[in-house]
């Protein structure tokens, strides 16, 4: 099997994994965080949704790999490459590569808010040869305890345009699941390292 379709298969596995993860509703916590930095105002061409993930590891772990604009690779598996043009300020901007089998190999994207008190990251998509046209997105990370355990619970937010000949369901179905895979990743990669730090 060639390289290419061995990523294309391996991509494949990805999603599959993380479309298996069903939405939940949120706990009453989960929705005041919600209502405080997600709200959202989509145009009638727009659709917005949530996605959230528990991670097994202390807030400031979790945010370290997420506020790392420039190196968006360091959790997110579809990205292959990331060069960024400025510092790690709003305003600045990163071009990014994507994994061969998405319908898309680039992405241009702006950094429109970074905040190490609230732990909040915005960012938003200005360019690209991707469907995701519009489309903008807030992360925020929240302390929480598992098991008795400094933990993490993430949330990510975001509104798009919904392009011509396809749904609301289906663009917020497709981006739901890449975040998904996004932040199931994060949670791995943030325990990997917890984990390893204990051992040393």
């Amino acid at each position: 099997m060639d390289g290419g379709s061995s990523e294309a298969a391996q991509l494949a596995r990805q999603l599959a994994d993380c479309r298996l993860t069903e939405r939940c509703d949120l706990c009453p916590e989960e929705m005041s965080y919600v209502q405080r930095f997600h709200r959202r105002e989509p145009t009638s061409n727009q659709c917005t949704s949530i996605v959230t993930q528990h991670v097994k590891a202390p807030l400031q772990t979790v945010w370290s790999l997420v506020r790392k604009f420039d190196q968006p690779q360091l959790f997110k598996p579809f990205v292959t490459e990331c060069v960024m043009h400025g510092n790690m300020e709003p305003g600045s901007v990163r071009d990014v590569q994507v994994q061969t089998g998405l319908p898309a190999t680039r992405s241009t994207e702006r950094l429109e808010l970074l905040d190490d008190n609230e732990h909040i990251i915005s960012v938003k998509f200005i360019g690209g040869d991707h469907l995701l046209k519009n489309y903008s997105s807030i992360l925020t990370v929240h302390p929480e305890v598992i098991d008795g355990h400094p933990a993490t619970l993430v949330i990510e937010s975001f509104v798009v345009d919904v392009p011509v000949m396809n749904t609301k369901d289906d663009i917020c179905y497709f981006v739901e699941t890449l975040l998904r895979c996004n932040l199931k990743s994060l949670a791995d990669v943030s325990e990997k390292r917890v984990n390893h730090a204990a051992l040393n």
